[in-house]
């Protein structure tokens, strides 16, 4: 299990914790900056509500991903398609710490091992509470699935709306990023490729958040 993933060790990965008080610090100097005052009512408390905020928000770079496969394994004589759609997901850009937020859907095709269900929702979430770029984020899913089952082929599409181009920029409220990331035989054999893009675009709404 642990040589699966030796890509994503958690000496390589994790961070004990978040260091709360020089977030505060600078949230503190932020808020002078742009003309606040940090000791009003309203304000007082807020750079440390940013603070745990952050922790939730980039949990990812604490979570060991060792131990979230850790019992999810199975050994299962299965070889066609395992498809989870519709992961809701929030990230935030690395660019301008600005989120972003979607869907991701995931499909492997097993090569006699399978990961719990509940786990591909996690592994989304494991990349998804970092600062992020969409395109990194969709390689990292399919690579970490790859490395941990090693399938057939793995497929990974991910679809975004970015706050730093609806609030500031181009300001195009409507505007979605869609990324996708194909290894195996998702991407050496057209008939797998489209049977996966059609089980995700069958019956798929537009995002709205």
């Amino acid at each position: 299990m642990k040589n699966k993933i030796n890509v994503y060790k958690a000496a390589d990965l994790l961070v004990t914790e978040i260091d709360a008080p020089a977030i505060e610090d600078a949230v503190r100097h932020i808020l002078v900056a742009v003309g606040e005052d940090p000791q009003r009512e309203g304000l007082v408390n807020t750079p440390e509500r940013i603070a745990r905020a952050y922790g939730e928000l980039l949990a990812g770079y604490r979570t060991d991903p060792v131990e979230l496969m850790n019992e999810a394994l199975f050994d299962v004589d299965y070889a066609d398609m395992v498809l989870v759609r519709d992961i809701e997901f929030y990230s935030l850009c690395e660019h301008h710490m600005l989120p972003f937020m979607g869907r991701a859907h995931v499909a492997y095709i097993p090569q006699g091992r399978v990961i719990g269900l509940s786990k591909i929702p996690r592994v989304v979430d494991l990349f998804s509470r970092r600062l992020q770029v969409q395109e990194r984020m969709t390689h990292q899913i399919a690579e970490f699935l790859c490395q941990a089952l090693n399938p057939l082929g793995a497929g990974v599409v991910v679809e975004a709306l970015h706050l730093c181009s609806m609030m500031r920029g181009v300001k195009k409220h409507d505007a979605r990023m869609t990324t996708s990331t194909m290894v195996g035989t998702f991407r050496s054999n057209s008939a797998t490729r489209q049977e996966f893009l059609d089980s995700i675009s069958r019956g798929a709404e537009p995002l709205h958040f």
